[in-house]
């Protein structure tokens, strides 16, 4: 049995790697044996490491806050903070970049997402 990786397993199975469910977890979770859910993690792992330059939405204290990735690591990531669209009162405990765990980035945002929230806020203003 082969499973067609749709856009809705590509989400469950990001969310949980970025928890660290194990891998035969996430197989259960899809149905599908060991063998073959490797073959799908692997493949999805490598569509959501992300990459220098990237835009992210994280949470960081149950605060969601928006950067830009600056240097990987293993597991996280050195984000530059855009306060602009960030909570401001992280400003307080936060400097102008933090290490994010893989695991606390909530999407990676593309071009189009960013120019709707430039659009939006010049919208509310």
């Amino acid at each position: 049995m082969t499973l067609k990786v749709t856009k809705q397993i590509k989400a469950n199975v990001e969310t949980e790697l970025r928890k660290g469910t194990s891998k035969s977890r996430i197989a259960h979770i899809l149905g599908v044996p060991y063998e073959e859910a490797i073959t799908i993690i692997e493949k999805i792992k490598e569509s959501i490491r992300p990459d220098v330059g990237d835009c992210i939405r994280f949470t960081f204290r149950e605060k969601e806050m928006i950067g830009k990735i600056e240097k990987l690591l293993t597991n996280s990531a050195v984000v530059a903070i855009d306060w602009e669209r960030s909570n401001d009162v992280m400003k307080d405990i936060c400097e102008d970049r933090t290490i994010v765990n893989f695991k606390d980035i909530v999407e990676f945002m593309t071009v189009e997402d960013e120019s709707a929230e430039e659009i939006k806020e010049v919208v509310e203003d």
